[in-house]
């Protein structure tokens, strides 16, 4: 019995070795493998551009006190090119007349198409007030050009020149080609409500009242509603109720053009000085007959320019500073909330085909 027992228990001792042997041994530790591109995590999402980021395509529209007109074109094609030369989304839209009415409607259309900037050069600071706040409301940046709106209605003024100068450089003109400083003059506007055209009326009549005191205006302003044919027919109208007008001041760049054409035709180049705001390239034909005598301006490509490029920094979370050198424009003087681009070019017969615009 004894015997049967240890045969078993070697028999057992036996199979337990064998089974042992056979378990293959624990593989050693391997390094982790890369995950291959079916197992990769995938890419987390960028988020959306923020407000105050650059590089985004901000929409920003540019609206003028009318289109069709040579200087409001020629700000149109630099308000285009700064949205060409910094990635923006620019359109420029104002009425065909200078009508305050149309440009509330045209406000409110863009403020439903979800603008980020509005630069507008307002024919009625008043009348458009209501809108201009409503789209501040709207979060839309609003910023004025050309000519002021209400102070309390933008982030800034984009100004083409200092008032003050522009408003001497008139009358210094005036009474140098006069030889004198006791003329009898008329001024014609754009509109009796055109803030810009309106400083520098006043401030050049209060400059007159004290450096050339016998100086005398013969009618109030006389608006031609930036047309150039009204201020042709109110200049033959000026013309014929005052046939000892010497002088004639044309504020907004159709008024010059319209009077120089009706001194022309009345045969009065050598009796009637015209002076004002005009564009280089349409005052070219009244120059060399010399019925205009003189124009000055600004390159309103560059106003348009210096509207976009303001309305960027704004909206990208900076500050225009004084002395800023602006791309395409120059240095700018900031104080406050009013910018101005810089001092103006003067055309003559000599010199008018230096300028292209």
């Amino acid at each position: 019995m004894k015997k049967v027992l240890v045969v078993t228990l070697v028999v057992l001792m036996v199979v337990s070795m064998l089974v042992s042997c056979s378990q293959p041994a624990s593989p050693p530790s391997e390094e982790p493998k890369a995950p291959t591109e079916d197992t990769k995590a995938p890419e987390q999402e960028k988020e959306p551009e923020q407000q105050g980021e650059e590089g985004k395509a901000w929409k920003i529209a540019v609206m003028p006190k009318l289109i069709g007109i040579p200087y409001f074109n020629a700000s149109e094609k630099g308000a285009l090119q700064a949205g060409k030369d910094m990635g923006l989304d620019v359109q420029y839209v104002g009425p065909t007349n200078a009508d305050a009415t149309e440009q509330v409607k045209m406000i409110e259309d863009l403020i439903n198409q979800g603008i980020d900037a509005l630069c507008v050069a307002p024919n009625d600071p008043a009348a458009l007030s209501p809108v201009l706040k409503k789209a501040k409301d709207a979060g839309i940046v609003v910023l004025d050009w050309d000519t002021p709106a209400n102070p309390e209605d933008v982030v800034y003024s984009i100004n083409q020149v200092d008032q003050q100068e522009y408003a001497q450089l008139y009358f210094d003109k005036a009474v140098e080609l006069a030889g004198k400083d006791d003329f009898k003059y008329a001024i014609l506007t754009g509109g009796l409500n055109a803030a810009n055209l309106n400083g520098w009326i006043d401030a050049g009549l209060e400059y007159a009242k004290e450096k050339y005191p016998n100086l005398q205006l013969v009618t109030e302003r006389v608006p031609t509603d930036e047309s150039q044919q009204l201020a042709y027919q109110k200049t033959l109208e000026l013309i014929a109720a005052y046939p000892d007008l010497e002088v004639i001041l044309g504020y907004s760049t159709p008024t010059p053009l319209g009077a120089a054409k009706a001194v022309r035709e009345k045969n009065l180049i050598d009796s009637i000085i015209v002076v004002g705001s005009t564009t280089p390239n349409d005052s070219v034909e009244y120059l060399d007959d010399g019925s205009l005598d003189l124009g000055f301006l600004w390159d309103p490509s560059k106003l348009g320019y210096l509207a976009v490029f303001a309305a960027k920094e704004v909206l990208e979370g900076r500050e225009l500073s004084d002395g800023q050198e602006v791309p395409n424009v120059g240095k700018i003087s900031v104080d406050g909330k009013i910018v101005i681009m810089g001092p103006p070019s003067v055309w003559t017969k000599e010199n008018v085909r230096d300028y292209d615009f």
